[in-house]
């Protein structure tokens, strides 16, 4: 099973300043510089922390423990290029951004396709747009659409006043439209609800049409059981139809159907780091995030029978103590639970590629 910990980078890549990331990003050590120690003692005894720069910690006695750093190869740092590079599928080409807004006829060719007009198309943090906005979208019926410095084309709506389904496929729609050269790596829905007196609020329904990837492991392995955001990076190809959960308690309730079932392959990503501390700031949230998580992972490590493969990542990082609110391009830790083999400490390997082999070899797949 890969766990992956939405946004935990691990220090500055070589390569950040081509990414725009001039601020020395390093998420989990800048964040204990930040509030102090945190407590995480299975985290610390996988060397997840370890790999970060944290003191050394007991391992655990029963079990091997490998662990150090990735460092990203695909041309992106955000979630879609980190779990595919994982899979096998190196991303060469940035995909596109707008940072001055998308072009005027992909707007105007959408507008068209979905009868009515938007509002914004700007690049904004998707909580300030809705709170800037959300009145007069409820006005007028118009929705919201927005990017990031993610290569993203994101649709905001109220939710009593477009039905959700109706949202989903606007994002159809959308997602059909962007092709080269504006091949957006993701459409998001971002449906909200509430009002001007009491504020907007974004709602967990939240939802994202990715370009479809290449042949990847996910394909060879098959009947994958994914939890989270994941299947819908890979396009619901290659995965089980499962409940979609939408935040790190309900992902923690669908892990533990899933280490019932008779799945023989689980890939979970947790996302409340990133989403809710790394791109607001918010150092204290998100260190009280990883506190919250490491208390499940030992129940979960306990569960687990001798024949199974635990692996804990990272997708990108998003340092909240720089002034940027965007993903930063760091290396990403590791953390390899498996019942044999000598303990080690694997240094810095190249690519993330590194946790598909993982899972490859203990699978028996090429």
């Amino acid at each position: 099973m890969i766990i992956v910990l939405d946004g935990c980078g691990a220090g500055e890549a070589p390569d950040a300043p081509e990414f725009g990331d001039h601020d020395h990003p390093d998420t989990l050590r800048h964040i204990r510089d930040a509030v102090g120690e945190i407590d995480a003692p299975h985290l610390a005894a996988l060397g997840y922390l370890a790999s970060a720069g944290y003191p050394a910690a007991e391992r655990l006695a029963d079990r091997c423990v490998c662990y150090g750093r990735l460092r990203p190869l695909s041309m992106g740092k955000d979630s879609v290029t980190g779990h595919w590079e994982m899979m096998g599928v190196l991303v060469e080409r940035p995909f596109p951004t707008y940072p001055s807004g998308f072009p005027i006829p992909l707007v105007k060719e959408f507008e068209s396709a979905i009868g009515r007009q938007t509002l914004a198309n700007r690049a904004a943090s998707g909580t300030q747009i809705i709170a800037d906005l959300g009145q007069q979208h409820v006005d007028t019926g118009f929705p919201i659409l927005y990017t990031s410095a993610d290569s993203v084309f994101q649709l905001a709506a109220h939710e009593e006043v477009v039905p959700i389904e109706t949202l989903y496929e606007w994002c159809r729609i959308a997602r059909a439209l962007c092709v080269k050269p504006n091949d957006v790596q993701r459409v998001i829905a971002r449906p909200f609800v509430g009002d001007t007196a009491g504020g907007f609020k974004r709602t967990e329904r939240r939802r994202d049409f990715p370009l479809p990837p290449p042949a990847n492991l996910v394909d060879r392995i098959g009947d994958v059981y994914g939890i989270g955001v994941v299947p819908e990076l890979f396009d619901g190809r290659g995965f089980r139809s499962v409940p979609r959960t939408q935040n790190n308690a309900q992902h923690w309730k669908e892990m533990e159907r899933a280490l019932a079932s008779d799945a023989r392959f689980l890939f979970a990503n947790f996302e409340d780091f990133d989403m809710l501390y790394g791109h607001r700031n918010e150092a204290d949230g998100f260190a009280r995030c990883l506190e919250e998580f490491d208390e499940r992972l030992g129940g979960m490590i306990a569960a687990l029978r001798q024949d199974d493969l635990l692996i804990l990542t990272a997708d990108h990082g998003n340092d909240p103590t720089t002034p940027s609110t965007d993903h930063t391009r760091e290396f990403v830790p590791i953390s390899v639970l498996t019942p044999v083999g000598p303990p080690s400490r694997l240094g810095d390997l190249e690519g993330l590629a590194a946790v598909g082999e993982f899972v490859a070899s203990w699978l028996g797949i090429r």
